[in-house]
């Protein structure tokens, strides 16, 4: 509906300026008739076809039937309303009063209002989008609250500055006047005075309007992206396998610096352009109605070109944004997996589809390139074309003496600021429109409540580490629900025990690690921690009393103190220091310049994969858990080491469940789980399962060799 709203304000300001044409030429011919009747059945079908042609441009070729039933009405109403009136007084020729023109526009423009808002039966329907429109942008407003008082002095700033730019060319104009020694001279200083006066309170407020303007947005961009980014900390696992990183990383900075520019710039633009043209046309028409007029023609014009090029720059922009992501995201990948990527001679077939993703983009950006360069060319064509009439009908006007050098001066120093306020208009209401879907993604996010029970407010003191699985079935959400990862598994964790689950790959044993540490939620059944059920923990305490080490675990940049006490606010040195000896790790960390001030590269690149894991059972074990997780966790230290942390792991009474592949680390376990295809087929110890000669037992030696 905006689109029709826009369109039609376009169709009415095109059918006035010919309606001032037409005025303009029967005062000027002094035609009291100008063909009768039937000259203004004549103007009326010219005009149809004229707004068809406008129309058609506007719309591309496809115009909405409601913009239809405008053209028409204002085409058939004036012709039909004089052959009635002539009917009735015969004697009497057409108007050539501008009020009486005028009034066809007007009125036609209020029987369509009515018509299509009050008559039609789908008007709510039509109304949906402009309403989500409006709501979003209105939402929108309401994040600037904070900084309501700037932005009343931004905007007092902005029409501060405007109405002094506004009169800057009309001062300009009588000081060229006063040099030809048109007027007193006795003036002259006082009228450069105000001239300076004007230019000096243009620089002042427009500096300080976008000063204000810029530090507003940059307060804003800062509380969406803290909220936004919070609201991603909170969402599911399963949300970010969904959504890519780099994707969510475009989202938190690129849309959010969009949405603040849309609303706080454009704003700005808009306001002052629409003040500014408001101002500078009641001036230019005390200069000259003529070139008014002319200039009236000229805008509209201009507005099918511009809105023809925001159309097309808008499709190249959606195209150029996703490229622009896939090479983000093509270079990211490569970047990331550079071991995989040297190790599989992958290099040239990465470097030959980077080639083509920025050949793609290229393409993109040569065709936005040529519709500028062509869009440019016809508009400066159309302003010289207009300009070339003007300076035909000042030379006449100049001689008669109702025109002045000055004056025509200060016009034509209007003249193109007037047709750049249209045109920055209308590019804030393109951009403003293109940017609603932005908008929404944005807030969709912010909407967006994580698909997982809420934590609870659970918190003891003392936490025995008992842990029961009760008929837990488990399927993962971008799995088919018919495929499930676990189907009724059954099991207990004993505190002070070590329990390994063991099982070919993909039989379930990752996922019951990643349901304990709450990544995930069953299906069905439910996991019992001392007798509660996991959610009914604080989520800090869980995660502090139930610790996890990974088979790769996963170190950011910076120390290894901070890696170690990551998520701790009491983790001191004196206590990491006490872990780091209780597993055999400080002798290396002492070796290193800094210690544990050491740097450890981007995602701890700098270490090995042995060091890597010692670090991880370091940040563990200074959390004091009372239950272990060891996925894997031991695979890359040597035989003494793996020996020194299961002792120090099982410290203290705490219940450990290791998922291993080696067979001396499961033969330690007080109970093996064997399990399969998400199901438990075998449990004990080790002797009791060989015995057995179950499926432990058959696949022992390529399982644990």
């Amino acid at each position: 509906m905006r689109e029709v709203a826009v369109c039609g304000l376009f169709i009415l300001l095109f059918d006035a300026v010919l309606c001032l044409a037409l005025w303009a030429g029967l005062v000027i011919l002094k035609c009291s008739s100008c063909g009768g009747l039937v000259g203004v059945w004549a103007f009326g079908a010219l005009k149809w076809a004229v707004l068809h042609v406008f129309t058609s441009l506007l719309t591309d070729g496809k115009p909405r039937v409601e913009i239809c039933r405008l053209v028409a009405l204002l085409c058939l109403l004036f012709p039909v309303f004089e052959s009635g009136r002539m009917l009735m007084a015969p004697h009497t020729g057409p108007p050539t009063d501008l009020n009486m023109l005028l009034l066809g526009p007007v009125s036609s423009s209020l029987a369509c209002v009515v018509w299509e808002k009050v008559l039609c039966g789908d008007g709510k329907m039509k109304e949906d989008t402009e309403l989500g429109t409006r709501r979003l942008l209105m939402r929108m407003l309401t994040y600037f609250r904070p900084d309501s008082l700037y932005l009343f002095a931004a905007f007092s700033f902005l029409i501060l500055g405007v109405v002094c730019d506004t009169f800057i060319p009309l001062y300009q104009g009588r000081v060229i006047d006063m040099l030809r020694g048109e007027v007193l001279q006795s003036s002259f200083g006082y009228t450069v005075g105000q001239l300076a006066l004007l230019s000096f309170g243009s620089a002042v407020f427009s500096g300080l309007r976008g000063g204000t303007f810029m530090w507003t947005l940059a307060r804003l961009n800062n509380r969406l992206k803290c909220l936004l980014f919070h609201t991603f900390l909170q969402q599911e696992i399963h949300f970010f396998e969904e959504n890519k990183a780099g994707h969510l990383s475009s989202r938190l900075h690129s849309d959010v610096d969009k949405m603040g520019r849309t609303v706080a710039l454009n704003a700005n633009a808009l306001v002052r352009s629409i003040v500014k043209t408001c101002l500078m046309l009641k001036v230019m028409l005390g200069l000259s109605w003529e070139f008014t007029v002319l200039t009236c023609i000229e805008m509209p014009l201009l507005a099918v070109l511009q809105n023809r090029y925001i159309i097309w720059y808008k499709e190249l922009k959606d195209k150029m944004q996703d490229c622009h992501a896939e090479n983000k995201e093509l270079a990211f990948q490569t970047i990331s997996g550079i071991r995989t990527v040297r190790s599989c001679n992958g290099e040239r077939e990465e470097l030959r589809r980077y080639n083509e993703a920025l050949d793609q983009m290229y393409k993109v950006k040569r065709r936005s390139g040529i519709y500028s360069a062509v869009f440019l060319l016809v508009r400066r064509l159309v302003t010289l074309g207009i300009k070339i009439l003007m300076l035909v009908r000042a030379r006449s006007l100049i001689s008669s003496g109702h025109l002045s050098i000055g004056s025509l001066m200060s016009f034509f120093l209007y003249q193109k600021p007037m047709s750049s306020n249209l045109q920055e208009i209308l590019h804030g209401y393109g951009d403003t429109v293109s940017t609603v879907g932005v908008i929404s993604k944005v807030f969709n996010y912010l909407d967006r409540t994580p698909q997982c029970q809420k934590p609870g407010k659970l918190a003891p003191e003392k936490l025995q580490g008992r842990v029961v699985f009760q008929n837990v079935t488990f399927t993962y959400p971008s799995a088919p629900q018919e495929k499930p990862a676990l189907k009724s598994v059954s099991m207990e964790l004993h505190p002070g025990k070590m329990t390994a689950l063991v099982g070919p790959s993909g039989s379930g044993k990752t996922s019951c690690v990643s349901l304990m540490k709450r990544l995930y939620e069953p299906k069905h059944g439910q996991i019992l921690l001392d007798g509660r059920p996991l959610h009914d923990y604080k989520h800090k305490y869980l995660h502090q009393k139930m610790a996890l080490v990974s088979q790769n675990p996963v170190l950011f940049s910076g120390s290894l103190l901070y890696n170690i006490g990551y998520g701790l606010r009491d983790c001191t040195i004196e206590k990491v220091k006490e872990a780091a000896v209780r597993v055999n790790a400080d002798a290396f960390i002492s070796e290193m310049e800094n210690k544990y001030d050491t740097d450890i590269g981007e995602g701890g690149g700098k270490l090995s994969d042995g060091q890597k894991q010692s670090i991880a059972i370091i940040r563990a074990l200074v959390r004091e858990p009372q239950v272990i997780l060891l996925d894997e966790a031991t695979s890359k230290l040597d035989v003494e080491a793996q020996h020194v942390v299961l002792q120090e792991v099982l410290a203290c009474g705490r219940t450990v469940l290791v998922v291993a592949h080696q067979l001396k680390t499961v033969e330690k376990a007080d109970h093996i789980i064997f399990i399969e295809e998400g199901a438990v087929v075998e449990e004990g110890t080790h002797q009791e399962l060989m015995a057995k000669k179950g499926r432990y037992y058959r696949l022992k030696e390529e399982l644990f060799s």
